[in-house]
């Protein structure tokens, strides 16, 4: 039924959409630059605004057109307006329905959002860490892990992002405040991470990913006061690195992940949590709320209530 509604309402934008760029120009400039209208118009209204229509009426091989057709147009678009600096605003609009087509196309043909296939499938499938390996081994994995993932997610994305903020002309002007702040938020963000990431992996035998689990649960540091403190540290810091950059793509693109990991990611890891921990789980999500911390610790003597022998396997509290 949503997925129906979606195409409606693509189909709709994309009709008005194509109104627009005909009846303006400066519609027109900042959507298609230079492109021809009418060429592309040949392509896209069928394949895009007829095909969603199509599959609105229930039908999987539209939706798998109008999908597919928008991932093309959207990457043909980004690399036309990189070399040209043209049509930025097109881009943004047109990544927007690729994805918002294929949540649609997953609708479409399975009723759901496979999420399943992050916790049973690829790098980030749960698995525990090598209960065997030294704590050091353990903390040297957690201090590899961070150093691809901060480098990759907090480094190489934003600048990308903020390159072709610039090229695609969207970019903004930020306050002179903005770096300053981003820089001391960067580093009271980064000191939660480290600190939760070093409580996961001395007291946990295992690290902070969920394909390298501890091995005992962790109830120690800043996650006695708040249940995903790295999570959180994470999405400050994107946020940050945008205030540094001065770039509102990249604290767009920090939002949305801490959107994702919060209604795709924990739900599936807080149901793998319960399911493996039952009442121990529980009661510390009882006690600690997700996002919101604790004025205070959790006592010393509730945590101990919370802990089973060595052997329990620990949640994945990141």
């Amino acid at each position: 039924m949503w997925s129906r509604l979606y195409f409606v309402a693509q189909a709709l934008a994309g009709g008005a959409w194509w109104v627009a760029v005909f009846l303006s120009p400066a519609v027109r400039e900042a959507t298609l630059g230079s492109l021809d209208p009418v060429i592309v118009a040949i392509f896209d209204i069928p394949l895009f605004v007829c095909a969603s229509a199509v599959a609105a009426l229930g039908s999987r091989v539209a939706a798998v057109i109008a999908a597919v057709w928008t991932f093309i147009v959207t990457g043909c678009l980004a690399v036309y307006a990189t070399v040209t600096t043209e049509a930025g605003l097109g881009v943004l609009l047109m990544a927007g329905a690729a994805a918002g087509s294929a949540v649609g196309l997953c609708f479409v043909l399975l009723g759901r959002l496979p999420t399943e296939w992050i916790v049973s499938r690829g790098p980030f499938a749960f698995r525990p860490a090598n209960a065997r390996a030294s704590s050091f081994a353990h903390v040297a994995t957690t201090a590899f892990q961070i150093l691809i993932f901060w480098g990759f997610f907090l480094g190489v994305v934003p600048l990308v992002l903020a390159f072709v903020e610039q090229r695609w002309g969207l970019s903004m002007p930020f306050p002179p405040i903005a770096g300053p702040t981003g820089f001391v938020v960067f580093l009271l963000a980064s000191a939660l991470g480290l600190w939760s990431a070093a409580a996961m992996s001395t007291r946990g035998a295992g690290t902070p990913l969920p394909a390298a689990m501890p091995n005992r649960l962790v109830i120690a540091g800043p996650y006695r006061f708040v249940r995903n403190p790295m999570a959180i540290a994470g999405f400050v810091q994107g946020v940050a690195v945008g205030l540094l950059l001065s770039s509102w793509l990249v604290v767009a693109y920090s939002i949305a992940g801490s959107l994702m990991w919060n209604y795709v990611i924990r739900p599936l890891e807080e149901s793998d949590l319960e399911a493996r921990f039952g009442d121990e789980y529980r009661r510390y999500r009882d006690t600690v709320r997700c996002w919101w911390p604790r004025l205070r610790a959790l006592p010393a003597g509730q945590i101990g209530a919370m802990h089973d022998a060595d052997d329990v396997k620990a949640p994945v509290v990141s």
